[in-house]
């Protein structure tokens, strides 16, 4: 099967804003190689994280033709065509790589009957992780040679340590705590190979970090109280972190081999069928016309790409080359324009449902249904997206700039008219995960209908009359609705029965198939960085539960804790903007949610809100200066410095910061259950913390623009800032005080700024 050329121009490879790995898989045979590895490994993972049944008698009456088989009969005709067509002397190389790319992932799944052991997909998944990355790096055009040798061979070392888990598994769970010669080099070439590709790609920060807690696991003993601990050997240390489900293969790694991999699947598929595009003209359409409308544009739709893809500084450039543009070409200075997309990007990660990697690892940390995170954060992500639409609101205003043309705006209605079924399956998604719906069941659906949309689209479009494109697309959902509700194999089978029409439709049928294995390669391509984060940082989770060693730093915050509240949760924000410079979020929320977020709730904070704490200020740390990764990646689009960027977006971003304060001293804003409200009572106190919430964001947005209906005298900005800060302090009165501040600063701003519009009339 022919595949759109994905192996990208002959010129140097471009590589992701986020980290050190190209964008593209190569030129050549290694590329179209490492292309159909990733199109296995995406293929792998489904069907495990799916839960198909391959054992199953597809005739109850005989007994050998079960899935497995029937795809290994598959497999032979497959490889008989690719033989019959060498033979006549048409060999066709593509055909032979995807052969055995496919071919290796389905016998790694079948080799265990039912369900694949969890240690083992956790240890195939890194190492497809890093045969993949590994083959990226090995591909790029500027790679030496030799440098290519060296990453192919640290690849395939990567992928035998998983390999060795996989045929020895039962063997090492025999003899667990016993480890042979054997066990102790692939340990550590594991840790080896993870430490090389993790420094290769993200930099220095989190091997250097990861290094540290290893490092005390090995020598610590030799600190003094309380810092040391009894000592362990290096065999124990290895065991710890190479084997069982306490280091490289922990939660996190758990987590990214099932929720996040489909997740970054279905943003994939969901790019693929133009939600993004659709967003995008929604957005424009809403807003454009508005006052100052390019940057409400960027804000609006960067909230709802967010809705599907949690990356934010992959949203940066992926809507930045759009949006910065507009914006300055529209009035806006190059630093805000810049900031504005930096920081409605960020925004994405907040956002449910997807809300990015970190929500999952954190459901699946504190053993909480998916649908209470997602309820936990939708308040504080609406109140940050309503802050930095109205930061561009005010700089517009004082700008004097208005919105764009109506004849260059699109139609709200003809799009959704014409497009609406894009969203079918984040609907879905969504319902399913506040049905009660595990997320990996959610995700598996809502990828599947993603595929399904997609195929049938192709069907629909080579259907002459509307009468049957109207009785296809009635079929297509009663089957659809009635699969989800039957088992998830049923759901397969209607996925498989349209490939096969596309493939027997040809021409645009096939063109669609292709776009689809393309799909497939670029979400394992996109998931590379989130999994390699996830298994390094299990080394820290290994030896805090090794060691104990998070004790130490608990009984330190919680000392001050008692003291001052606020104060502790200043240095576990300070913490974690540090840690955030070097480090991406999710191993930044890993490592401070381990160390301080137990500590935060013995302190009384809510359990979620203790977790949405961390997470938050994981994320603005790529707003930060100095460091400020997404400011940094909106730099070449706006054309101005990385760090005038990330001053702008730190006070766009506010809310951000005091949002996560406000949730601490009043959970009703996260939506979590305080004693003695219930019923009316409670969702009373919901409506007056959004309220205050509210009026603070838009007085602190007025406060820093320094403009309302006209530009603000500097006393008026002062006031307004101290009325915003007295509405978010925890203090007896000072709520009181506040709503009189901001009623005195807008009732004198209203009447000057009338007094004047009459004098000038």
């Amino acid at each position: 099967m022919a595949v759109p050329d994905v192996a990208g121009p002959a010129q140097a490879a471009p590589y992701d804003p986020e980290h050190g790995l190209p964008a593209t898989f190569g030129e050549g045979w290694k590329g179209r190689l490492l292309f159909w590895i990733a199109v296995a490994f995406s293929a792998f993972q489904i069907v495990t994280a799916f839960g198909i049944p391959l054992d199953f008698r597809i005739v109850p009456s005989i007994f050998w033709l079960t899935p497995i088989m029937a795809i290994r009969i598959a497999f032979v005709f497959w490889l008989g065509w690719i033989l019959l067509g060498a033979a006549r002397g048409r060999p066709n190389i593509e055909a032979v790589l995807a052969f055995l790319a496919l071919f290796g992932a389905f016998e790694l799944v079948t080799l265990y009957t039912g369900t694949l052991p969890n240690q083992v997909l956790r240890t195939l998944h890194v190492g497809f992780l890093c045969l993949t990355a590994c083959g990226l790096l090995a591909n790029a055009d500027e790679t030496s040679p030799p440098a290519r040798a060296f990453w192919w061979a640290v690849g395939v070392v990567g992928f035998a340590v998983g390999l060795y888990h996989w045929w020895n598994y039962n063997e090492l769970v025999n003899r667990a705590g016993e480890l042979t010669h054997a066990d102790m080099v692939v340990g550590i070439g594991a840790l080896v190979v993870l430490f090389l590709l993790v420094w290769r790609a993200m930099g220095i920060a989190l091997p250097l970090v990861a290094g540290t807690f290893l490092a005390y696991c090995l020598f610590g003993n030799y600190l003094p109280a309380p810092y040391d601990h009894r000592g362990y050997s290096l065999e124990q240390v290895i065991e710890q972190m190479a084997f069982g489900t306490e280091g490289l293969y922990a939660t996190p790694t758990a987590v990214s081999a099932t929720f996040i991999f489909l997740f970054i699947l279905f943003g994939a598929f969901m790019e693929r069928a133009g939600v993004i595009d659709f967003f995008n003209d929604i957005s424009m359409a809403v807003f454009g016309g508005k006052q100052g409308g390019p940057g409400k544009v960027c804000v609006a739709s960067s909230a709802l790409m967010g809705t599907v893809s949690g990356s934010g500084v992959a949203n940066v450039v992926a809507s930045g080359q759009f949006t910065i543009p507009l914006m300055k070409r529209s009035g806006f200075n190059g630093a805000f324009a810049g900031g504005v997309e930096a920081t409605s990007s960020m925004g994405g990660q907040i956002m449910p449902p997807v809300m990015g990697a970190v929500a999952f690892i954190m459901a699946e940390t504190i053993d909480v249904p998916y649908s209470k995170i997602v309820e936990a954060a939708i308040i504080p992500a609406l109140l940050y997206f309503a802050a930095c639409y109205w930061a561009v609101h005010l700089e517009a205003g004082k700008l004097g700039l208005h919105g764009l043309p109506k004849s260059q705006l699109p139609s709200a209605r003809a799009e959704i008219r014409k497009n609406w079924y894009l969203i079918a399956p984040l609907l879905v998604l969504v319902y399913l995960l506040f049905a009660g719906f595990t997320p990996l069941f959610a995700g598996a659906i809502g990828l599947a209908l993603t595929v399904a949309l997609i195929l049938a689209l192709a069907i629909s479009a080579g259907l002459a009359t509307p009468a049957l494109r109207i009785v296809f697309w009635v079929g297509f959902a009663l089957i659809s609705a009635a699969s989800m509700t039957i088992s998830m194999a049923t759901v397969l089978m209607v996925v498989l029965a349209l490939v096969l029409w596309n493939v027997l439709r040809g021409g645009s049928g096939r063109e669609v198939l292709e776009s689809c294995v393309a799909a497939l390669a670029d979400g394992a391509r996109q998931a590379l960085p989130v999994g390699l984060a996830c298994a390094l940082v299990g080394i820290v989770i290994g030896t805090m539960t090794l060691t104990g060693i998070g004790t130490i730093f608990g009984s330190w915050l919680i000392g001050i804790g008692k003291h001052s509240m606020f104060l502790a949760l200043v240095l576990t924000m300070i913490f974690s903007l540090i840690l955030g410079m070097g480090i991406p979020t999710i191993p930044n929320y890993i490592i401070t949610s381990s160390l301080a977020a137990p500590i935060l709730l013995q302190l009384d904070v809510p359990l979620i809100v203790s977790h949405m704490f961390v997470f938050y200020f994981g994320i603005m740390a790529d707003l930060t200066p100095p460091v400020a990764l997404a400011a940094f990646a909106a730099a070449p689009m706006a054309k101005v410095s990385g760090m005038k960027i990330g001053v702008q977006a730190v006070k766009i971003a506010l809310p951000g910061f005091v949002v996560p304060y406000i949730a601490v001293y009043d959970p009703t804003l996260m939506l979590q259950p305080v004693a003695g409200l219930s019923g009316t009572g409670y969702w009373l106190a919901v409506c007056y913390i959004v309220v205050k919430a509210s009026l603070a964001m838009v007085l602190w947005g007025t406060a820093f623009v320094g403009y309302l209906l006209r530009p603000l005298t500097l006393w008026e900005r002062v006031l307004a800032a101290l009325a915003a800060g007295l509405l978010v302090a925890a203090v007896p009165i000072t709520d009181e005080i506040g709503f009189a501040l901001a009623a005195v600063i807008f009732g004198q701003h209203f009447w000057r700024a009338r007094a004047a519009t009459r004098q000038a009339a």
